[in-house]
């Protein structure tokens, strides 16, 4: 899949004229999504390759899009229950559709909803796991793609980094893990919104290869946790002509987790 195309949401797209079905983790993970606009990439696989293995409970993915990290989560963690929460209605029911497909209709569920004003399902202190795939850019600081699906994915709305943030903490349990992927700029705010409220951060970069500077950073934290926080190596993503790493290519295509 390409690595351009991601997920997220806010406002009410038209439905798709097309929907294909593609496949990640190498064919274990198959996947309805429109032809155009909104596709999926890999920040949703790397996003559940990087989660704690639990060995029961409940996960939240917000921003589910059309299930790719919730899925990839459930068939990693065979004991878990994992709930989607899209703001895009079309890509919520195609989140519930490709949980059937899969084989995971009894423990993947998809929900359209807004995190700030989430249905009854998403309730406060539910969640051993959060994971968010938010969009990267805020309000103000850019111009939104043309496509409305992608321009939903790509820049805030009426939940700013900092909705999305709080609302993790709300969702997750006295103890729970936040897993966030995002770009490296925003790192900043991410961590003084966190200060004093989630600890044991643990930051993962995303380099592309090349010399060149991580393109995505994956954040780990605990809630109620006081310890201090920790810069991993991070992962190399493309080797020389562009191939995939071994190691990433484990993870996308074999659907190994990623050592944080």
């Amino acid at each position: 899949m390409p690595e351009s195309m991601t997920a997220k949401g806010k406002s009410k797209p038209t439905e798709p004229d097309e929907v294909t079905e593609d496949e990640i983790l190498g064919g274990r993970i198959r996947l309805r999504q429109p032809s155009a606009g909104y596709r999926v990439g890999i920040d949703p696989v790397f996003l559940a390759a990087a989660a704690p293995t639990l060995t029961g409970g409940r996960a939240l993915d917000l921003g589910s899009g059309v299930g790719a990290a919730a899925l990839c989560l459930a068939w990693r963690q065979q004991g878990i229950n994992v709930l989607g929460l899209e703001l895009q209605p079309m890509l919520a029911r195609l989140g519930a559709e490709n949980a059937v497909l899969n084989g995971f209709g009894a423990r993947v569920q998809s929900l359209a909803g807004d995190l700030l004003r989430p249905p009854s399902a998403v309730d406060a202190g539910g969640f051993d796991l959060v994971l968010a795939n938010p969009p990267f850019r805020a309000a103000g600081r850019t111009s939104p793609p043309v496509e409305s699906s992608r321009a939903l994915g790509h820049v805030e709305g009426e939940a700013d980094l900092a909705a999305w943030i709080d609302h993790s903490l709300i969702f997750a349990t006295a103890k729970g893990v936040i897993l966030m992927i995002h770009k490296p700029e925003r790192l900043g705010e991410i961590l003084a919104m966190l200060e004093g409220r989630a600890g044991g951060i643990v930051v993962f970069p995303l380099w592309p290869g090349g010399g060149k500077p991580a393109s995505r950073i994956i954040l780990r934290a605990q809630k109620g946790n006081a310890e201090p926080m920790r810069l991993a190596r991070g992962l190399v993503l493309h080797a020389v002509g562009g191939r995939y790493t071994e190691e990433a290519d484990c993870i996308l295509r074999a659907g190994r987790a990623l050592d944080i």
